[in-house]
């Protein structure tokens, strides 16, 4: 990836001055290599022309949708350089919800004391339940997790715990809402339907680290 920079004055203005991919060259100019044009941006130089009150650069752009033309003319260029900057990483975010779902995999005991872990996405009929445990009591517990608790979430664990609780091998699953934030509304239906509130402290469980060996 390149990044050019200029320091410049700029003065900028629009006019329907061309269509996409006509070439318009700036009357200032009076050299043709000092112009240079594809169908969306048309540039041309205007340096050399013998006007003290001239612009050293006129770039224009062309819409593609439209004959709008943007027009910035460069007074004066202080510095023109490009720099090698490597590869491009991309987006990288941190504390996505597959992120939440690692550590408390993880940490499986800020459920519970004694809870084990039994996998990351526990495979139903209706999807993936984001973690499936075992609290102190052996009872099973399905978690939901989310980076923000709303209504949906508390609907979407509601589905997985009719569904695994029909399961004589499973039965009595019990329901868990993890995220990072939860909605008043979100809160009251969960803890309704008999749903537990698991607040998710990211900062806190990103600098814990765990010595449990699992498989998911």
């Amino acid at each position: 990836m390149r990044e050019k920079t200029a320091d410049s004055l700029v003065n900028a203005s629009t006019a329907p001055a061309c269509m996409p991919g006509e070439t318009d060259a700036d009357p200032r100019s009076t050299s043709d290599g000092d112009q240079e044009s594809d169908c969306r941006n048309i540039c041309a130089d205007a340096e050399g022309d013998g006007q003290a009150d001239a612009p050293e650069r006129t770039i224009r752009v062309c819409a593609d949708k439209s004959d709008d033309v943007l027009t910035i003319d460069l007074w004066h260029v202080y510095s023109d350089q490009a720099y090698e900057l490597g590869v491009d990483p991309g987006l990288v975010k941190d504390g996505v919800e597959d992120h939440l779902q690692r550590y408390l995999s993880e940490q499986i005991e800020r459920i519970g004391e004694g809870a084990r872990l039994v996998r990351r996405e526990y495979p139903t009929a209706i999807g993936p339940v984001d973690i499936m445990a075992i609290d102190g009591n052996g009872r099973h517990v399905a978690i939901e997790i989310k980076r923000h608790g709303g209504i949906d979430g508390v609907e979407q664990l509601t589905r997985y715990c009719t569904l695994l609780n029909r399961d004589p091998l499973l039965a009595p699953v019990r329901g868990i809402f993890a995220a990072q934030t939860i909605t008043p509304q979100a809160k009251v239906l969960a803890e309704d339907r008999g749903f537990n509130c698991l607040i998710l402290d990211y900062e806190s469980m990103k600098q814990t680290e765990s010595d449990a060996l699992t498989l998911f």
